[in-house]
């Protein structure tokens, strides 16, 4: 597998862990949401993303066959590959809990889950609608699907961070939390690398950093709608993208993994 190839494959498994490892997490809220329309609302979003992430997965193992003869299953990246070969983002596979939760049994806050999904969808609405000129058309294709549920969870992630930040002294001070512990794992969107830089020059993708500016005046947009305060800037970069994961990563692989590897290729 030639140089290119190499960040051809890894860039498209990037999309499709941060896919996956958000769409479990949300997955989590299943039949114990805030409300039942929320509940509803979460699961639509983990099954939207998990089937990106199938989608993708898909496409990356039309790009390893073609370059290496290695013929795989999205069942094979989602199911059978290590912590450390995982690339999302570390804020995807945070709990729905704030900083001090470690491995300490607490209770879900739905303010953590609300702010994740609007940073995150805010980036992605950005990448996927430059990845539909993309000259991978497989990858332009699914972006192309994509941003239509993308716009659908920024607009319901949106809609309550406003809720939340121009609502109650508690709902604001649970936002405020959430915000100030989440915006920092952001700083790992915009860290351009070689695999970035290498897809970029091919024209496979935007540099996430091009899309940067877009992002962050969107995102203070609805901060400032939502009376909440910007968190000041930090200079750690996390690195779940390199897959030097958290603590919190192996125990979701752990639950989300654990049936397909008691079971190898059974199918259901």
């Amino acid at each position: 597998m030639n140089g290119i190839e190499h960040a051809h494959l890894a860039y498209v498994l990037r999309l499709a862990d941060n896919a996956l490892i958000l769409g479990q997490r949300n997955a989590e809220w299943c039949s114990h949401g805030p409300a039942l329309e929320e509940d509803i609302a979460l699961a639509n979003i983990s099954l939207d993303l998990i089937g990106q992430a199938r989608l993708l997965y898909s496409h990356a193992a039309t790009i390893e066959a073609a370059s290496t003869g290695t013929k795989k299953t999205e069942d094979d990246y989602a199911y059978f590959r290590t912590e450390r070969e995982f690339a999302n983002y570390t804020l995807a596979e945070l709990p729905h809990v704030g900083p001090f939760a470690g491995t300490v049994r607490t209770e879900r806050d739905y303010a953590v889950t609300i702010v994740r999904n609007f940073l995150h969808s805010m980036l992605m609405a950005n990448v996927w609608t430059a990845l539909q000129t993309s000259n991978d058309a497989q990858l332009a294709a699914i972006a192309a699907k994509s941003i239509k549920e993308t716009r659908y969870h920024l607009h319901h992630a949106r809609d309550w961070l406003v809720r939340f930040g121009d609502g109650t002294a508690e709902s604001h001070r649970r936002a405020q939390a959430a915000l100030d512990y989440l915006m920092p794992y952001t700083r790992e969107f915009f860290a351009v690398d070689d695999i970035e830089r290498a897809v970029a020059e091919a024209g496979i993708a935007p540099l996430a950093s091009d899309v940067e500016t877009a992002w962050r005046e969107e995102v203070q947009s609805a901060i400032d709608e939502a009376t909440l305060a910007m968190p000041p800037e930090v200079k750690h970069v996390s690195t779940g993208k390199h897959g030097e994961h958290s603590e919190h990563m192996g125990y979701l692989l752990a639950e989300m993994q654990s049936l397909a590897r008691q079971h190898p290729g059974a199918t259901w």
